[in-house]
């Protein structure tokens, strides 16, 4: 396999820019996992592997949306910590997933997986106008409790599966449930993806299924690119990062398919 053979010295120089290229498609568009998943996989790593050392390498590059949208989660604390338990159980649950199916149904799945992750990425743009004129129209009604915590359980059930596209999938959730702008539902969904990928992550470290070395690369590299995202979201074009992102989807799910 071409991770047995490549040389150490390239391989960590790609996991690292993976890295970072990662990390500043996150701070700039998101959808950073749709580039280190498919580097770990170029450099012939089993898919459960990558997945799940994608996942925890990853984890820097969000830590500045959360300081971005402080303001906003400050004023919706106690919804946020009524949500903690169902983020944590529903990550909880798709990591059991994981784990214990087969790596064979992993592969079978995560086409499908990284497709419909790839057309919500795409069509974001499009559903944040839907999801405003939603929440224009029914602004004054209130929380609904019962969707918001369905939706939230299986949004950290998928993300503890397979994280791509869980942003766009809370988002979904959040802007059909709760009746807030979107600036704050962007601040929630930033803590609660961050919460249910450091749960999966605890979890695929006690495991000890990770791949250490694309793990230690990927947490530089994520947090050099997160840091300069936050640089270059005023001076490079977010459609530019996204298209990028959108091209590596459909890369990714068309290798994985044949």
């Amino acid at each position: 396999m071409l991770a047995n053979t490549i040389p150490l010295a390239w391989k960590i120089a790609i996991i690292f820019l993976a890295g970072v290229a990662a990390g500043i498609s996150n701070g700039i568009a998101g959808g950073g996992t749709f580039i280190s998943f498919p580097a770990l996989l170029s450099l012939g790593y089993p898919s459960l592997q990558a997945n799940m050392s994608s996942s925890v390498g990853m984890l820097p590059s969000t830590l500045g949306g959360i300081r971005g949208f402080r303001h906003e989660l400050s004023i919706h604390q106690r919804l946020f910590r009524e949500l903690v338990p169902t983020c944590i159980a529903g990550s909880l649950v798709g990591t059991g997933f994981l784990l214990f199916s087969s790596a064979s149904t992993f592969r079978a799945v995560v086409p499908w997986l990284i497709g419909t992750a790839t057309l919500l990425f795409a069509a974001a743009p499009r559903l944040t106008k839907a999801f405003a004129r939603i929440e224009r129209r029914e602004g004054g009604s209130g929380v609904r409790r019962g969707p918001l915590f369905v939706g939230i359980f299986v949004a950290s059930v998928y993300g503890g599966y397979f994280g791509a596209g869980l942003g766009i999938v809370l988002l979904a959730v959040m802007a059909l449930s709760l009746p807030y702008e979107l600036n704050v539902l962007q601040g929630l969904r930033q803590a609660f993806g961050l919460l249910i990928n450091i749960v999966a992550a605890m979890v695929f470290i006690v495991r000890g299924h990770l791949a250490l070395l694309a793990v230690v690369w990927l947490l530089i590299g994520s947090l050099v690119g997160g840091w300069l995202g936050t640089i270059l979201i005023r001076r490079l074009s977010p459609k530019v990062v996204r298209v990028l992102v959108i091209v590596i989807g459909v890369a990714t799910t068309i290798r994985l398919a044949i």
